[in-house]
């Protein structure tokens, strides 16, 4: 049974600056929510229970946001609005959170958080999240549990979520190259980065959720840095699918997968969330048809 997840949120986000000055991105807001609350939501609807979320070094927003605050609580009493705490209260009564500074000896890329979080891993099978990476489902947690199904399933060392986003837009992702292996579907040799589409394997792109093994981390700790210098997680998975099985999950036609980490695909996913909500819906639909009238 996988109980823990471990959220990258170390990133400068230097995309949303200003605004990210003074708080990291991941509490950039979608809808009434930061983006981060909706991974955590996501993770504990999955049957996580422990949460690590490696930050900046200094930064105590994100652990501020998460804690409870005896002040604002009483302030909403007075004033018979603590409805609006019951998202986070929620968390609190299932999940156990751990804030971890980034490792600042680390170099920069998308394995230093996980590398930072290896004591909190342990021993067990885990969640790994990118932060800026939001799921868009009828049920949170869905698609989280059925990748730790198939994880289970297979006796697999990772599974890899993946997405069909057409040959045009593959070329700004890691393509899944496959193997034809007839005991494991969706078995993968690699994932190459950012091919032009002619030579990209697939269209299926890997996005920031993943189900793995703590075999990931002495292959982390070993290998080399990339040609920017970076250490990345798609670096170590390319290494543990050559040692053992590694797999992809795709979405099904319920789901979506969202980035938020630059302003206009925040605010795609922002309209993308607002769509699927009742209370939103209708109003939204009318401002648009009036904007395109």
């Amino acid at each position: 049974m996988i109980t823990k997840a471990v959220i990258a949120a170390a990133g400068r986000g230097t995309r949303f600056l200003p605004v990210v000055k003074s708080y990291p991105k991941e509490l950039v807001p979608i809808l009434s929510k930061p983006n981060i609350q909706y991974l955590i939501e996501e993770a504990i609807g999955a049957g996580i229970t422990e949460i690590a979320i490696v930050h900046r070094l200094g930064e105590n927003s994100l652990e501020k946001y998460f804690s409870p605050d005896a002040d604002l609580e009483k302030y909403l009493t007075d004033n018979n609005k603590v409805e609006y705490l019951d998202s986070l209260k929620n968390i609190w009564s299932k999940a156990k959170l751990t804030f971890i500074e980034q490792n600042p000896n680390f170099p920069y890329g998308t394995g230093s958080p996980l590398l930072t979080a290896k004591e909190f891993v342990g021993l067990d099978p885990f969640i790994y999240m990118y932060g800026d990476d939001l799921v868009v489902e009828n049920s949170p947690g869905q698609f989280l549990s059925k990748m730790i199904h198939t994880f289970g399933q297979y006796q697999a060392d990772e599974v890899v979520a993946v997405k069909d986003v057409g040959p045009v837009e593959i070329e700004h992702y890691g393509s899944a190259q496959y193997l034809d292996d007839p005991k494991y579907p969706n078995r993968i040799s690699s994932m190459l980065e950012k091919l032009p589409s002619n030579l990209a394997p697939s269209t299926m792109a890997q996005w920031g959720r993943f189900v793995v093994t703590p075999k990931i981390f002495p292959i982390l700790e070993s290998q080399g840095l990339s040609r920017d210098g970076e250490l990345w997680f798609t670096d170590a998975s390319n290494s543990l699918a050559k040692q053992g099985i590694v797999l992809t999950q795709t979405l099904a036609k319920d789901e979506d997968w969202l980035t938020t980490g630059d302003p206009l695909r925040w605010l795609t996913a922002n309209i993308t969330v607002a769509l699927k909500d009742p209370k939103f819906h209708d109003d939204l639909v009318k401002f648009i048809n009036s904007i395109q009238r």
